[in-house]
């Protein structure tokens, strides 16, 4: 939502001062330049993107970022944190068998079930359950599965890019499309040469704001978008990074709080819990987790 409000400090800025200044709002109203402009990067974006069509729908789907901010609050790490502690937990307790049921069917899971917020993540909850069920067949080298874990992170990472990467293209394509409007509105005035200097002045006016909306819509509207996007595909990742960490600690030995320490660690400072926090969580939820009460 704060991105709504930048956009509005920047037209209020850039308005306001060119009204402040003596210039004439009229002369800044060109939609034929607007429809050239936006026109061109809308086709250059189709075209660009033609042969990873999924990147055009997530395009659209990453818009509803802007509207609801942070995917990832602190309350999310706070379940994902106590989701692995309680995993862990049931392995130490009852062994690797205990699991099986959990991570086959996690959405009826008793378990998972009493974390909503990290159920809902289809991706994250395929991560987990996936490399838990390696680890029920027998692959507990961790050095094996970190590597593998890296190579899915690394293939998330590019894949979460692509989309802002996109809509950076077409950012840095738009001061070039701004020139191609002002060119174009140079070429028709070139054919009014004959017009009085009145008539002539507004259509040299009407030219350059080719140029003036090319940049003003590049670094002004789409560039903060696209950087806005890439904050999310980057928070996206952090959350797997979080899921790796706290697998491989206990993989490697470590006591699920402690292994959940290790997680808790790679969390960026705004949405990292206490570790008095993520102790007293992990402690309901040895005394709340259905599985976790059995297993006692």
């Amino acid at each position: 939502m704060f991105v709504f409000v930048g956009f509005g400090i920047i037209l209020a800025c850039v308005v306001g001062g060119y009204l402040g200044g003596g210039g004439h709002l009229d002369v800044l109203f060109q939609p034929f330049e607007f429809i050239i402009i936006m026109g061109a990067a809308l086709g250059a974006f189709i075209a660009s993107n033609s042969t990873q069509t999924h990147v055009l729908k997530e395009t659209l789907g990453s818009f509803k970022i802007l509207l609801a901010g942070k995917k990832y609050k602190e309350q999310d790490y706070m379940e994902l944190l106590s989701a692995l502690y309680s995993l862990f937990r049931l392995i130490k307790t009852k062994g690797e068998l205990a699991i099986e049921s959990h991570i086959e069917n996690p959405h009826e899971s008793a378990l998972f079930q009493h974390f909503p917020r990290f159920l809902k993540n289809e991706e994250a909850v395929h991560f987990v359950c996936d490399y838990m069920r390696l680890v029920t067949l027998g692959s507990k080298n961790p050095f094996e599965i970190d590597a593998l874990m890296d190579e899915e992170i690394d293939t998330l990472r590019k894949e979460k890019a692509h989309v802002p990467h996109a809509i950076q293209n077409v950012a840095d394509a738009m001061p070039a499309l701004g020139i191609v409007a002002a060119v174009l509105g140079v070429i028709h005035t070139m054919g009014s040469i004959k017009e009085p200097p009145e008539v002539l002045g507004h259509l040299i006016g009407g030219a350059l704001v080719g140029t003036f909306l090319g940049v003003l819509m590049s670094y002004g509207f789409i560039a903060p978008i696209a950087a806005a996007v890439k904050a999310a595909a980057e928070a996206e990742v952090k959350y797997f990074e979080c899921l790796r960490q706290g697998m491989l600690a206990y993989l490697n030995g470590c006591a699920p709080q402690v292994a959940v320490e290790f997680a808790r660690k790679v969390l960026p400072h705004d949405v990292r819990p206490s570790f008095e926090e993520v102790e007293k969580a992990t402690a309901e939820a040895a005394e709340s987790v259905p599985a976790l009460a059995k297993a006692a």
